[in-house]
């Protein structure tokens, strides 16, 4: 992904260095076509060419992806507007009139008459002309921009694609496989003659993770309702599988924004924590909480960590944290933090995601 992306760049600079290569080349082959080269009128047009070539490159690399893309639209037009009549300002008064340091020198067979013109562009004039010259770049810069962002985040769709229907087999294999379903089938056929109440709280937990994996998990986004919905109905059943041996603390605020998100956010790294973080001979303990706040969700999971789990059970795997980084960078680019603490006792993650 990473490579894919410097030859995006690499082929973005290119493009851009061949334009201005070209650019900078018709000066020249202009007085080459007048059978010698004079390199003082080569110089003179290209001083202008380089202020429309700083306006670009700043258009493009700055002004573009810091305030066009983040929609900062007026700081946008006003610094546009700003380095146009900088550029402009720059090419008029630095500009010297034609033939004012220049010798006239008699026409001669290899040489064509060089008498310079009297006539000099008006001011006004040169203003039009430069300011036009100035916002067909800046179009053409930012079309070209805008077009390389677009390739950019198409090839990001479709990798976020593949990587939630890899999430979603996974969970599959992890979380919802057939021995997962024959333990909480088990556990509820146990409270049926014990419990009623429990044993129906627990069908309706269980339908509702098959609902969400049947329907919900195969969308793009889902309201943030549901997928607490789905984590409390995974840790119900959960607790029906290891009874009173494993604490689980799950603290949700009761109001909850009107928000979607990528589905299946944070339950692999809550399958993680039961995965490891529970050991029968030992206390163990399994907390998740999610804060809120303007602009951010935080989800924190924290489990007791046991040398004998860890030695038998190897690394922290489940889907892995290192996909699970790698899904989060293709879902959110780099506009989030996850804050992985491993302690000598316990295990704790941190993820705080943008809300939209």
């Amino acid at each position: 992904m990473k490579s894919l992306s410097l030859d995006n760049r690499k082929i973005e600079v290119l493009f851009y260095l061949v334009i201005w290569v070209l650019v900078f080349s018709v000066p020249y082959f202009s007085e080459r076509s007048s059978g010698q080269i004079n390199w003082h009128d080569v110089t003179r047009n290209w001083m202008p060419i380089i202020g429309y070539l700083v306006i670009f490159l700043v258009n493009v690399y700055v002004l573009v992806p810091r305030l066009l893309l983040k929609k900062r639209y007026p700081a946008y037009f006003s610094f546009v507007s700003l380095f146009i009549f900088v550029v402009i300002a720059l090419n008029i008064f630095n500009t010297p009139p034609q033939g004012a340091s220049e010798v006239y020198l008699p026409p001669t067979e290899n040489r064509p008459s060089d008498r310079p013109s009297s006539m000099q562009k008006p001011p006004l004039m040169a203003f039009a002309d430069n300011l036009i010259i100035c916002i067909l770049i800046i179009g053409a810069g930012t079309t070209f921009k805008i077009m390389a962002k677009w390739l950019s985040e198409e090839k990001l769709r479709k990798d976020i694609e593949k990587a939630h229907l890899k999430t979603n087999l996974a969970l599959l294999r992890h979380q919802v496989s057939p021995h997962f379903f024959m333990n909480t089938l088990n556990n509820i056929h146990s409270l049926i003659e014990m419990d009623t109440e429990k044993a129906q709280d627990a069908i309706v937990r269980l339908s509702t993770l098959m609902r969400y994996l049947l329907y919900d998990a195969a969308q793009n986004t889902i309201e943030l309702k549901k997928e607490i919905e789905f984590i409390r109905s995974f840790i119900s059943l959960m607790q029906l599988r290891h009874s009173d041996e494993v604490v689980v603390t799950t603290i949700v605020p009761e109001q909850i924004p009107d928000v979607k998100i990528p589905p299946m956010l944070f339950i692999s790294l809550l399958e993680n924590a039961f995965k490891h973080g529970v050991s029968y001979p030992l206390k163990s303990y399994i907390h998740f909480e999610l804060r809120f706040d303007m602009a951010a969700l935080t989800c924190i999971i924290k489990n007791s960590k046991h040398k004998i789990a860890a030695n038998s059970q190897g690394e922290y795997s489940g889907i892995g944290l290192d996909n699970i980084k790698e899904s989060l960078k293709l879902l959110y680019d780099n506009d989030f933090v996850l804050d992985i603490r491993d302690k000598e006792n316990e295990f704790e993650v941190n993820l705080k995601i943008p809300l939209s």
